[in-house]
């Protein structure tokens, strides 16, 4: 190339920064309360200012090249961090886009006259702001990711609460499809209970299970293997009827189980079984 391209990036960089700024506060849609125009005009200040520092003619269009790391780099933690606080990927591909047009503005301004030139530094952008894209996009994903397995955990952790419903009776309602993931955490936590407050009945209600499978079956049956090895016995409470009809279909022996209808029909077993009783209070006569 004739035209000394790299110069001419350097000695816009105030134009250049201008430019995409503006484009991002005007024409890009972002949401206020996700993140505010003075953080847009410090993110873009940083990712320029290093890429034009690291730019060079032997680099140009090639984006794996090493001097790029810190450009990466910053790429990479804007895209997640962008990824966590709710920006779509077309959000964060129109960031990065914003600056090569910025680029190509100013190129197109002082190589005018010559467009051979113009053309050949087009290309090598280009080319160098695809690989940028492509980490851009990677790291995003990576990003939601994240927030999806966070999510998820606490989901689970929310959905699995133990309550202590009478000394030395714990109850489990179970909300959702179980599945192994979840199964292991209905284990731990109700492992848990049982030893920090020695009871010796557990209720397992599945009310909110939408369905009964064999493989959902044999979940809840490891559970209740695994709360008797404990020196508890489980009960399943919230046997609906077409869930008893789909146990029956599937050839399922709960027989060794105990099993009732309803949370309340569990926790009545559980009294019994204690020696408990509840008795309704009298109200004396007005005298």
């Amino acid at each position: 190339m004739g035209a000394n391209i790299i110069g001419i990036l350097k000695n816009s960089e105030n134009v250049i920064l201008e430019k995409w700024t503006e484009n991002q506060l005007n024409i890009m849609s972002y949401n206020d309360d996700l993140i505010s125009s003075q953080e847009i005009k410090e993110q873009s200040e940083e990712l320029l200012s290093a890429l034009l520092k690291n730019l060079n003619e032997q680099n140009l269009g090639n984006g794996d090249a090493p001097e790029f790391d810190e450009v990466v780099e910053a790429l990479s933690d804007l895209s997640i961090s962008r990824a966590k606080l709710g920006f779509s990927p077309k959000e964060t591909g129109l960031f990065v886009n914003g600056m090569k047009n910025a680029i190509m503005d100013v190129l197109e301004a002082e190589l005018s006259e010559a467009p051979a030139d113009l053309y050949a530094g087009s290309k090598k952008l280009n080319s160098l702001f695809d690989n940028f894209n492509i980490v851009t996009f990677e790291t995003f994903i990576r990003g939601r990711e994240e927030v999806i397995i966070r999510q998820t955990d606490e989901i689970s952790e929310i959905s699995t609460p133990v309550i202590r419903v009478w000394e030395g009776i714990l109850a489990l309602p179970i909300i959702g499809t179980l599945d192994s993931a979840r199964t292991q955490v209905v284990m731990e936590n109700l492992l848990e209970a049982i030893v920090e407050t020695g009871s010796s009945i557990a209720i397992l209600d599945i009310s909110g299970v939408p369905a009964v499978d064999s493989l959902v079956a044999q979940h809840l049956m490891k559970t209740v293997a695994a709360t008797r090895l404990m020196g508890a016995e489980c009960v399943i409470s919230g046997i609906r009827p077409e869930i008893a009809q789909t146990i029956v279909h599937l050839g399922i022996d709960l027989s060794n189980i105990i099993t009732k209808a309803s949370l309340a029909h569990a926790l009545r077993f559980s009294f019994q079984s204690l020696k408990l009783e509840v008795r309704k209070q009298q109200t004396p006569a007005n005298r």
